[in-house]
């Protein structure tokens, strides 16, 4: 081969890695930084406990029991149990209803821990209304909920809610 044949290749060679790299750098830009789940607002985990208020107040124990996943653990307020499955979760709830609790976030703290998983921890009181009297009472408790999106949607996957100690 000629010096100048060399001088040729060497030249189509250049050419062709620069398109190539060149086309393989569009193409990453056009498709974008790669993929992150991006993570919830502290506010949207906080709101949960709204949704879950909410399917208090219709009286359906079946209701709320939606709102757990399937393998979820409720460590309840007013029950020495502990429920860890679908049919536990809702026989706590088809007593506790019966008091037609409505509940009120005194504190809280949320902790994103990924774009799947939240935790949310705080102060909550519940207003009771005895079935029998009508009377109602106030019950201050501590909780934890822990969340975990599963197939796009938010479910309790451990609830943990305990009287407060002083009152």
């Amino acid at each position: 081969m000629t010096r100048r044949s060399l001088g040729k290749r060497a030249a189509v060679v250049t050419g062709a890695a620069v398109l190539v790299l060149g086309t393989v750098g569009t193409v990453a830009a056009a498709a974008g930084p790669p993929h992150r789940p991006s993570h919830p607002g502290k506010d949207r985990i906080a709101a949960l406990f709204d949704t879950w208020n909410k399917a208090l107040q219709t009286g359906d124990p079946r209701n709320v029991a939606d709102l757990y996943a399937r393998d979820a653990v409720l460590l309840p307020t007013v029950s020495n149990e502990i429920r860890t499955d679908r049919a536990e979760i809702v026989d706590y709830f088809e007593h506790f209803l019966r008091n037609k609790p409505v509940g009120t976030k005194i504190e809280t703290r949320v902790n994103v821990l990924d774009g799947d998983s939240a935790i949310d921890t705080g102060v909550y009181a519940f207003t009771l209304t005895d079935p029998k009297t009508g009377a109602k009472s106030t019950v201050k408790a501590r909780y934890t909920y822990a969340y975990e999106k599963r197939n796009g949607t938010w479910l309790i996957v451990n609830h943990h809610s305990s009287k407060m100690p002083e009152g």
